[in-house]
């Protein structure tokens, strides 16, 4: 998914400190760069047992920084000046010596210098022996630089270099990237609990085969990529997608519509955001058990309507923010619109259903009661932010319209 326009000209020093994944800072350096990151490498002299500054440097398009006392800017003070210039700090790989400096404010080379003169966020990514992992003196340390601000991604779960099995895996770099964004993101859902539905529901005729329909479920995987990189703590329902849902949100499977509603209905009343963006059947086909027999030249299925589950869900809880979408082959803005006061919503995400069913782009009209907006063709993570900045907006004018009542 592209991230570009969240990290476009941000200032990131990327430390990479003594340790085997090491090796991976080169490809983060470029997916960094991809998304329009400045990239600023200081690197551990322990960091450099395991890949060459040269590397680094012909991957970001910069020397490498290592020594403290190297003379590349004017008044000498190399902390001082990177860190008022950056807009993260991420150390990645962490080693659990790098993370046991960051604990005690320990400053005897470049990068812990620049640690500890900062002023923006830093994200720390653990890679480690699982038994370094599990000590209790790392489990300390990771609490002190929690209490002090500071963010973690990862590590992982999984085989290690030294052929154990367990955490301390550098995190995979989709999910650290989410994080990076998170870091770098304006924290406007900041403790705000959104429950998003996405995907297509998968209804059974026989036991061999079902209706289904072609939404792949992008637009529901970004909205909750941007909200969660804004803060939010994220639930997502998902049917059937073409995509695999992040890690670090949490993500449950509902492959039919009877599952969506049950899930919808135990999750709705923790939540104080719900955006339905799955493409739930409309209609159920009447279940055969076994399979149907070809012995026809025709085959006629019994369809009955399905429940309508965002207008039972807003009409039940009253403040919750309700969030629909209309997929239209004509009349777009005038049909949303029916839509949005049939079904009791706050606002409601129109678009053309032959631009955007399975696209990576669309086109949308963010409709209100009171008033619309047109967003145009933009990729679905660019969407989904925009969205999701007029869903604040919002929500925070009617909470303080319903406080103004109380």
């Amino acid at each position: 998914m592209e991230t570009k326009f969240l990290m476009l000209n941000k200032k990131i020093i990327l430390g990479v400190t003594g340790s085997i994944a090491a090796y991976k800072a080169g490809e983060l350096i470029r997916l960094l760069k991809k998304n329009g990151a400045d990239i600023q490498v200081i690197m551990t002299k322990s960091a450099k047992e395991f890949i060459s500054p040269l590397t680094l440097q012909g991957l970001s398009g910069k020397p490498v920084l290592e020594d403290m006392w190297e003379p590349n800017e004017g008044n000498g003070m190399e902390h001082i000046n990177q860190s008022k210039k950056a807009d993260l700090i991420l150390i990645a790989p962490a080693s659990a010596n790098f993370i046991a400096k960051l604990a005690q404010g320990l400053a005897d080379d470049l990068l812990s210098n620049v640690c500890l003169a900062r002023n923006c966020p830093i994200l720390i990514a653990p890679s480690m022996n699982k038994n370094m992992w599990e000590n209790s003196a790392t489990k300390r340390n990771i609490s002190l630089i929690i209490e002090d601000g500071g963010k973690f991604s990862g590590p992982e779960n999984g085989e290690q270099a030294c052929g154990d099995e367990g955490m301390g895996r550098l995190v995979n770099e989709k999910i650290l990237l989410l994080d990076i964004r998170k870091s770098l993101s304006p924290p406007l859902l900041e403790n705000k609990n959104i429950l998003i539905t996405c995907g297509a529901t998968f209804e059974k005729i026989d036991d061999a085969r079902a209706i289904t329909n072609l939404s792949s479920g992008k637009m529901g995987f970004s909205l909750a990529d941007e909200a969660y990189s804004m803060g939010a703590n994220v639930t997502l329902i998902y049917g059937r997608t073409e995509t695999l849902p992040q890690a670090n949100i949490r993500c449950i499977y509902a492959p039919n519509h009877e599952m969506m509603k049950k899930l919808v209905k135990q999750h709705a009343k923790d939540n104080d955001i719900f955006i339905s963006s799955a493409a739930i059947s409309d209609y159920i086909p009447k279940t055969v058990s076994g399979k149907l027999k070809k012995h026809k030249d025709k085959l006629i299925l019994e369809l009955k309507r399905s429940s309508d589950i965002i207008l039972e869900t807003a009409s039940e809880y009253k403040n919750l923010f309700c969030v629909g979408f209309s997929a239209e082959s004509e009349k777009i803005i005038e049909n949303a619109k029916i839509k949005l006061k049939k079904k009791k919503l706050d606002m409601i995400v129109a678009n053309s259903i032959n631009d955007s069913m399975g696209k990576d782009a669309a086109e949308v009209h963010i409709i209100f009661k009171d008033n619309v907006i047109h967003i145009p063709k933009k990729n679905k993570n660019e969407l989904a932010s925009d969205i999701l900045v007029n869903i604040h907006k919002l929500e925070v004018k009617r909470r303080n319209i319903h406080e103004f009542i109380d």
